[in-house]
């Protein structure tokens, strides 16, 4: 699971992140990257629609890859960085292994090309 101090929980920390934010596509998800003005730890957020799948076994399903993908990663991870995952529906026909290193990839290229500090 991912720790509390990780994620983005706030409706209007979700909209910051979706405004403000630049994005970056992968194959199954695209993630909307936001640099805040601090040195808090990294926060995570996932959307994950009802056009992905009806049913929410499915979603929660997805939802719970990136999760873990993203907490295996969280060490590799700059702080002060918002980020929202936004499913696509390709996400539903992926094994949890593939998406799990999908978001380790994404995550580090996203984070080191766009944003080198």
């Amino acid at each position: 699971m991912l720790p509390t101090a990780h994620r983005l929980t706030r409706k209007i920390e979700f909209d910051t992140v979706k405004q403000k934010g630049e994005l970056h596509s992968s194959d199954s998800f695209s993630i909307s990257i936001y640099k805040r003005k601090d040195t808090g730890p990294s926060r995570f957020g996932f959307i994950i629609s009802t056009k992905i799948s009806p049913h929410a076994t499915v979603r929660n399903k997805a939802k719970r890859a990136l999760r873990e993908g993203v907490r295996r990663n969280l060490t590799y991870v700059k702080v002060g960085y918002d980020c929202v995952f936004l499913a696509k529906p390709i996400i539903v026909k992926k094994y949890t292994d593939a998406l799990i290193r999908e978001v380790g990839e994404a995550t580090a290229l996203a984070l080191s090309e766009h944003y080198a500090d």
